[in-house]
């Protein structure tokens, strides 16, 4: 009986000393984290995102700025600062800022509701919140989180999310294909939960001013050399013909893939620079998409983007749109076929 006793008592000494040491169940984390994005007003992080594509992995810095209700400000930078890109949102709508190339896009979008974004805190949270069969473990210094994905490209297939056990801040994001291989990793250093910002902030002229002061000159993007790049990943196809055609006096490479039932058509060339001073806004019908390394326009059955000094653009009536982001997603640090 006495042995008994003990062993009761040892059990709830023990169950108090792991409370006492901060240890939470995972309900409980699950609840401070929805309390935590639901009473925060703004936050300000920094990450280093690794993408493992090709025969090297492509770093790429981002800065991330939020604002309640809507307002975002992400920035995205190429560890070599070659080229910097923001795509903004405020009350006028959705902006992509390429400053190197004076280029600004707007767009009437409700970005970035309509898909996870692994840089957004809020984003985070709801996968975890969402995914019910979440898998949970908690180290000495963090929670970590297994979930399924919400991303644009059906490649990124799974994740593990660690915040930090002190302020719950995000730690690390890796994202997984089927296959359990590491595609992204965004390594947070700095977070600032209710940070202030100043009025113009979110402000699409103000952001445009102040980028292009950190950037190379115009002319050293137009002198770029640059090789073609091809695909890594081609949705079951293979590269049919390859050939460079002028149009409007400009050199393009037009790559063809082909399979059974799928084709599509990438083309590349020398990035247009706008030599304006102040050069207009485009507004754009179609949507922001996430590359991962730099923002894309989606407009019917195509997809653009521009990469270091250089123009792409993935047309294909047969492949979805999860494909075509896979695809494109894929082309950036290849250079062979």
């Amino acid at each position: 009986m006495k042995k008994t006793i003990v062993t009761i008592v040892s059990t709830f000494i023990f169950a108090t000393l792991l409370v006492g040491c901060g240890s939470k169940s995972q309900e409980d984390v699950l609840e401070a984290l929805s309390e935590k994005t639901e009473k925060m007003q703004s936050y300000k992080m920094t990450a280093k995102m690794t993408f493992e594509s090709g025969d090297e992995p492509q770093l790429y810095d981002v800065e991330i700025w939020h604002k309640k209700p809507s307002y975002y400000r992400i920035k995205i930078e190429n560890d070599n600062n070659e080229q910097s890109q923001i795509i903004l949102r405020n009350d006028e709508g959705v902006f992509v800022l390429t400053p190197a190339l004076n280029k600004s896009f707007r767009f009437q979008s409700d970005w970035p509701e309509n898909n996870s974004q692994i840089y957004l805190y809020e984003s985070l949270v709801n996968d975890v919140l969402n995914d019910g069969e979440r898998s949970f473990k908690a180290k000495d210094d963090a929670y970590v989180f297994k979930t399924k994905t919400n991303y644009q490209n059906k490649n990124l297939f799974e994740q593990e999310i660690t915040f930090t056990k002190k302020k719950l801040e995000p730690k690390q994001i890796k994202v997984m294909d089927q296959d359990m291989n590491v595609l992204v990793t965004a390594d947070f250093d700095k977070v600032e939960f209710d940070a202030d910002f100043d009025d113009d902030a979110f402000d699409m002229d103000r952001n445009m001013t102040s980028a292009k002061l950190e950037v190379p000159t115009m002319a050293e993007i137009e002198q770029v050399e640059t090789s073609p790049l091809y695909p890594e990943y081609t949705a079951g196809t293979n590269l049919s013909d390859e050939k460079e055609v002028t149009r409007d006096g400009e050199k393009q490479l037009v790559l063809t893939y082909t399979g059974e039932d799928e084709s599509f058509t990438l083309i590349q060339k020398k990035a247009d620079v706008a030599v304006e001073a102040s050069a207009p806004v485009h507004f754009v019908s179609g949507e922001p998409v996430d590359l991962g390394f730099v923002i894309g326009i989606k407009t019917g059955d195509t997809i653009s983007w521009t990469y270091n000094g250089m123009d792409f653009l993935l047309a294909s009536k047969d492949l979805d749109e999860e494909e075509m982001v896979a695809v494109a997603r894929s082309v950036q640090g290849v250079a062979s076929k």
